[in-house]
């Protein structure tokens, strides 16, 4: 995203005290500066219907925000395991005035709530078994009411450079501290195509590199529209 772009979501996040813990505000303006995840799922959005997204995965809620910046009016309701995450989304949207948004704190794993429209499953996949991920595949893929779309952002598992790149660097972010939790497993591109399409999903699959050294990649599912 542009950097002023960037800088005005990010203001949503700065502490409530002159010199309170600037941490959500310096990763939100870095994140949305340099990632090209918003960018290709707002694009993936553009030309879907008006029907509410759920994030599964949320974090602090950066979609929310960035949809609300580009004047969509969609109902949003994010979902993450962590709750102080959730907290924290809160606050951030209370005071960004997003009018369509809610959070709840929900282990997606073990089951998601009652959804139907359009979805997001945004860098979760890796941080689960892989039974686990078909499941919420699956999950998903329920949720996707006629005519609208599951957007997804993943590693894949190709055995390329970027996917060395991408194992080795989630690996050290890991044993740093960064990253609190480790991937469990990468799935390779047949591992998604299977649940999604069994689901009655039209799959769409491009890479979303950006200027990153990583093997990200989108993934669109769409559900046809009923006759």
């Amino acid at each position: 995203m542009a950097r002023e772009q960037a800088r005005r979501i990010a203001t949503a996040f700065l502490p409530a005290q002159r010199f309170g813990n600037r941490r959500d505000y310096y990763y939100s303006r870095g994140k949305l500066g340099s990632d090209p995840l918003y960018p290709g799922v707002l694009a993936a959005l553009e030309d879907a219907p008006a029907a509410p997204l759920l994030d599964i995965g949320c974090g602090l809620g950066l979609l929310a925000h960035v949809l609300h910046q580009h004047g969509s009016a969609l109902a949003y309701h994010g979902l993450d395991i962590d709750a102080d995450k959730v907290a924290r989304a809160e606050r951030a949207s209370a005071r960004a005035a997003l009018p369509h948004a809610r959070f709840t704190c929900v282990d997606a794993s073990a089951a998601l709530p009652a959804h139907h429209g359009n979805v997001a499953l945004l860098d979760v996949l890796q941080y689960l078994p892989a039974a686990a991920q078909t499941r919420l595949l699956h999950e998903s893929a329920a949720r996707v009411a006629p005519g609208a779309r599951l957007v997804i952002r993943t590693v894949l598992a190709d055995n390329s450079g970027r996917d060395r790149t991408t194992r080795i660097t989630d690996m050290l972010a890991h044993l740093v501290g960064w990253m609190g939790t480790r991937p469990r497993h990468y799935p390779d591109a047949g591992s998604l195509r299977a649940p999604l399409e069994q689901a009655g999903l039209q799959l769409r699959m491009t890479p979303l590199y950006g200027n990153t050294p990583f093997n990200n990649w989108l993934i669109v599912g769409d559900r046809a529209r009923v006759p």
